[in-house]
């Protein structure tokens, strides 16, 4: 929720049954936001978070009337709520180890926050940027609990377990991944931007499931996931050239099973295109485009 927001919600709380402590220090962090610091973000919102569930899980004074003491519940579970959106916003903000501070302490106060499912994607990337790449994989893998649509989470737990030749682990992400993108665009992104995430990340998923599955066997699945990682990830020469390679070998598999001689023509014309991209493919490419020719030349 936007700060305005917040702040519009808050102007409705009841003032006469409000402890000042609490008033005090919700406005003390709206300062520090304001004012950029995060140090005093980081500390003002434990104390604030702290004192708001305190103060929403009170027995209400015999004095006050049930309706009243509601409206000061509900008004500290907002005071809460906007301790999550203080750390979440300065967190987004950077530098890389303001952001890596700042959002494991949100993970602290509330590891199911609405604003984690966003910030993620900024504190995976400050999470390498501060050395702490070795960390990544756990950190998403706990998170990934209370957000199991989260498609930057499951990017990098799919290219962390395709790095480690965790193949099954590599396809279980790369397909939830996918199905988790062929969603709605986010309301709070804009439709350039969550299209390039979504082709980056499709692209990749798809790449990885084909790979998976050509390595198993898998011809079908396999030529079905290359085909659609193909155009996606255009413009990556190491990540095209695979494709292709293991594209030339689903479809001559295939197109011997089948005794299809298009299939294996299709198969060679693959092979060679994986040829021309320089890198661990090519030279394999060229050979299996050769055979695969001569065999086609052979069938009806």
């Amino acid at each position: 929720m936007p700060l305005l927001a917040f702040c519009i919600a808050l102007l409705f709380a009841p003032a006469g049954v409000l402890p000042g402590g609490l008033d005090t220090l919700y406005q003390n962090l709206k300062d520090a936001v304001a004012n950029k610091d995060a140090a005093q973000v980081k500390k003002l919102a434990a104390e604030t978070c702290a004192k708001a569930r305190e103060e929403a899980a009170a027995k209400a004074p015999e004095f006050v009337e049930e309706a009243e003491w509601n409206k000061h519940v509900a008004y500290a579970r907002d005071v809460e709520a906007y301790t999550e959106y203080a750390l979440y916003a300065m967190a987004i903000q950077g530098p890389a180890d303001v952001t890596v501070d700042l959002t494991a302490a949100l993970e602290a106060q509330n590891p199911k926050s609405k604003y984690l499912d966003d910030a993620y994607a900024t504190y995976l990337v400050a999470l390498s940027q501060t050395g702490a790449k070795a960390k990544i994989p756990a950190i998403a893998e706990k998170a990934l609990a209370n957000f199991p649509n989260n498609e930057d989470l499951l990017l990098v737990l799919a290219d962390s377990a395709m790095e480690n030749r965790q193949s099954d682990r590599a396809l279980a992400y790369a397909q939830r991944l996918i199905t988790s993108l062929n969603r709605a665009k986010p309301e709070d992104v804009p439709a350039a931007a969550w299209e390039r995430k979504r082709t980056a990340a499709l692209g990749r998923g798809h790449w990885i499931a084909g790979m998976v599955h050509c390595e198993k066997g898998q011809y079908l699945a396999g030529d079905q996931d290359l085909r659609a990682a193909l155009p996606l990830v255009k413009g990556n020469d190491a990540m095209t050239g695979a494709a292709l390679f293991n594209l030339g070998m689903a479809n001559y598999q295939l197109g011997k099973m089948m005794q299809r001689k298009s299939q294996i023509l299709e198969a060679a014309k693959f092979s060679e295109e994986a040829a021309a991209f320089k890198g661990p493919y090519a030279q394999q490419a060229w050979h299996n485009a050769q055979v695969m020719k001569a065999e086609a030349s052979r069938m009806r």
